[in-house]
């Protein structure tokens, strides 16, 4: 298909962020690029937030997407990680955070993004990572994957290992907000 005439586009970086505009005869549309930050989220870790907010850089809106993930067995509902993740994010004006079901890609071309980002912790999740992108893309090769890695600090970090040390009564404070803190202790507390 040819490109009309009348129709011009170019794209710009301006204040870090990355722009795509299009340009009509009868004005100028200015596309936001935004990325899906897909995951379970159970519970949202610090590695987890750093990987967010270094997806702020590079995009205009970052939707943290919290899956159904009922295979995963999660400690947490649904509609909780949801919370948690919302009540984690609230300060950046940004990203905000959803739910979703079914396919990635058909949620993240509901939602009108460009991308999907993944965070990736150590080479052992890069082998998985890899083959989910490349799945992805033969499903719809219009989405783009971004591996992005936490601060050094959070690359051993993973849900899975905050929840063992939270159900064994460690600390966890260094490893995830305060308030993923108290929820955490709100599931392992001992029933009266």
């Amino acid at each position: 298909m040819l490109p009309d005439p009348g129709v011009h586009s170019a794209s710009w970086v301006c204040d870090k962020a990355f722009f795509f505009v299009i340009s009509f005869p009868f004005g100028t549309l200015l596309s936001m690029r935004t990325a899906i930050y897909p995951g379970s989220f159970d519970p949202l870790t610090n590695g987890h937030l750093d990987v967010i907010l270094r997806a702020t850089k590079l995009f205009d809106r970052v939707i943290v997407a919290v899956a159904r993930s009922e295979s995963k067995q999660p400690l947490f509902t649904l509609e909780e990680r949801v919370e948690i993740v919302a009540r984690a994010i609230s300060h950046l004006p940004n990203v905000e955070t959803d739910s979703f079901a079914g396919l990635l890609v058909e949620y993240v071309e509901r939602r009108g993004a460009q991308a999907v980002i993944r965070g990736l912790r150590a080479v052992s999740d890069f082998e998985f990572e890899f083959q989910l992108a490349l799945m992805n893309r033969k499903l719809n090769e219009r989405i783009e994957t971004i591996f992005m890695m936490p601060k050094d600090t959070y690359v051993f970090l993973s849900s899975r290992i905050v929840k063992e040390i939270a159900h064994l009564g460690g600390d966890v404070s260094s490893f995830v907000p305060a308030h993923v803190q108290a929820a955490l202790a709100g599931k392992f507390r001992a029933p009266a």
